[in-house]
């Protein structure tokens, strides 16, 4: 398949990026490796912030995918909320590591992770929410204000980002599958109708 040049340039500059670093890469180191112009990349980004701002896009996108998938599937909704925390977790783990050295960028300059993450927030917060919608309505889930508790559970995923990525509860006996469960558990438990 061919690629289209403005997916060419943002794919070249994500390896870039994770080989070389945000801050050691041109706007002509990304445009000889994608075997174009100087003048070419301009056209499509105005610098090289726009550019790192398309790879972050890039792969919130795929993340999203994978989450819609999710959200799409006909099982019950605390399967489906099961299964969006795993995945959520793992592909967010998959997104980190595969961006090599930006992994220390990532946890180092809380603002683009900021940025990062307010691309993508409202989308999973929606996501999530129709998961909690559908569990009311067959009578699976018993909650008083579904947005709320949707913005809350996303904010507190978002949150164990890091412990999870980094493996730092092991520490405390619990690994990143025990994570997973507690939290699933967590969330099941206080939202569940008894």
């Amino acid at each position: 398949m061919v690629m289209k040049t403005r997916d060419k340039f943002i794919e070249v500059a994500r390896q870039l990026f994770a080989r070389k670093g945000v801050e050691n890469t041109t706007m002509n180191d990304i445009a000889s490796a994608s075997d174009k112009g100087r003048r070419t990349i301009y056209t499509y980004f105005k610098s090289k912030r726009d550019i790192f701002n398309a790879v972050i896009e890039s792969e919130t996108d795929q993340l999203l995918n994978r989450l819609c998938h999710i959200v799409a599937r006909p099982v019950s909704p605390d399967v489906k909320l099961l299964e969006y925390i795993e995945c959520r977790f793992e592909a967010m783990k998959e997104i980190v590591s595969r961006n090599g050295s930006l992994r220390a960028g990532f946890f180092r300059d809380v603002r683009k992770v900021d940025r990062a993450r307010k691309i993508i927030t409202r989308k999973e917060t929606a996501l999530l929410r129709d998961i909690l919608q559908e569990g009311v309505e067959q009578g699976i889930f018993e909650i008083p204000n579904i947005n709320h508790t949707a913005v809350i559970l996303t904010q507190a995923i978002h949150g164990l980002d890091v412990p999870f990525i980094r493996d730092n509860l092991s520490d405390e006996g619990i690994d990143k599958e025990m994570l997973k469960t507690y939290v699933a558990d967590i969330f099941l438990n206080g939202i569940k109708r008894r």
